[in-house]
């Protein structure tokens, strides 16, 4: 299966993710914080330096753990609308989902 190219965008969300892992990190070594999270020094090393700037939900999520950084402030420093907060989604993951399947989201319920 070949992969579509990432669009700019998509690369910027991955630097950005990586930077704030990186922060995170602080002055923790990429080995300790990889073995808490249960991932490979490499893996952790490829995200902080946008390699690759669409990681595993798992693997984020397990590094978000060990490092005590909530899911929802990566969501949130990584979302493509500046003005994203957890609290306000631009749009919801069920009309994103939706809309993107072939439903119509402009009702209660999802219908085609």
């Amino acid at each position: 299966m070949v992969r579509a190219p990432l669009a700019p965008w998509e690369r910027e969300r991955g630097e950005r993710l990586g930077a704030l892992l990186r922060r995170a990190r602080g002055s923790r070594s990429m080995a300790e914080v990889a073995a808490a999270a249960g991932v490979s020094a490499e893996t952790l090393r490829r995200i902080e330096t946008g390699r690759a700037p669409t990681p595993a939900f798992f693997a984020i999520a397990a590094l978000a753990a060990a490092l005590h950084v909530s899911l929802d402030e990566l969501a949130a420093a990584c979302a493509r609308d500046p003005n994203w907060h957890p609290g306000r989604p631009s749009i919801g993951i069920r009309q994103t989902v939706a809309s993107s399947a072939g439903y119509r989201t402009d009702t209660t319920r999802c219908s085609r």
